[in-house]
């Protein structure tokens, strides 16, 4: 019975966030260069957290979920090759962001192969410091313990699977690589610093209400040393 009631609260929650992450995916922040009839939303930050806080395969199914959804209601769902990978550009930040912590596999994997498959290709080996980007992620899944750091590695996921989408499906001149450098560690810095903080404010949002309400949110992957509880007592 026990077990039932986790998977009707899991549930639950599943169906909450999935909603509010359709509510993140209307508020625009800037369009993708190369691509300009596509554009990064609030989704980038709340996506990644659905790993964390539901599980890395419930996650996933959020993301895959509202992804489909909202392509299908604005008629713009298509399998045209790079709008196909662009659906897993985030669930890898879902199941980086819920996983790393405790496998850092999952932070390395696929920066790691980005790297190689990007240097493959003779345009991405004209741009090759474009791919030493992706040193970062692989160096951040070593301190995933810390929240911005976990949120580094997670967005990089999606950086990495829409970057060799594009270059492989899209194609973009060398130079145009190399300018983008600058413009990928102020993007990623923000999405970094935006997963960080919307995992704090829904962790803290949710701890409130199971303090307030008495119930217990174990099931949940809140971490309490993130999740500010004015309802919480202070011991001593």
């Amino acid at each position: 019975m026990g077990n039932m009631d986790t998977k009707l609260k899991l549930g639950v929650f599943f169906a909450l966030f999935t909603v509010l992450s359709i509510l993140f995916y209307n508020v625009e922040l800037s369009y993708i260069v190369g691509a300009e009839e596509q554009s990064f939303t609030m989704f980038q930050f709340i996506g990644p957290v659905a790993g964390g806080m539901l599980s890395p395969l419930l996650g996933i199914a959020s993301v895959l979920v509202v992804e489909v959804f909202w392509k299908l209601i604005a008629g713009t769902f298509s399998f045209e090759p790079f709008a196909v990978v662009r659906l897993f550009t985030v669930a890898a930040a879902a199941l980086c962001f819920g996983l790393v912590k405790k496998e850092k596999l999952a932070g390395v994997l696929i920066p790691a192969v980005g790297i190689v498959m990007f240097l493959a290709h003779p345009v991405g080996m004209e741009a090759w410091g474009y791919a030493a980007l992706w040193v970062i992620p692989i160096g951040a899944a070593f301190f995933a313990g810390n929240l911005l750091a976990r949120s580094i590695a997670s967005t990089f996921q999606a950086h990495v699977i829409g970057s060799i989408g594009f270059l492989y499906l899209v194609g973009l001149p060398a130079t145009v690589w190399w300018g983008l450098i600058p413009v990928v560690l102020i993007e990623r810095g923000i999405f970094s610093l935006g997963i960080s903080l919307t995992y704090v404010t829904l962790a803290s949002a949710v701890q409130t209400a199971g303090d307030l309400a008495k119930v217990d949110l174990g099931f949940l992957g809140v971490e309490k040393k993130y999740a500010y509880s004015p309802a919480r007592k202070v011991d001593g």
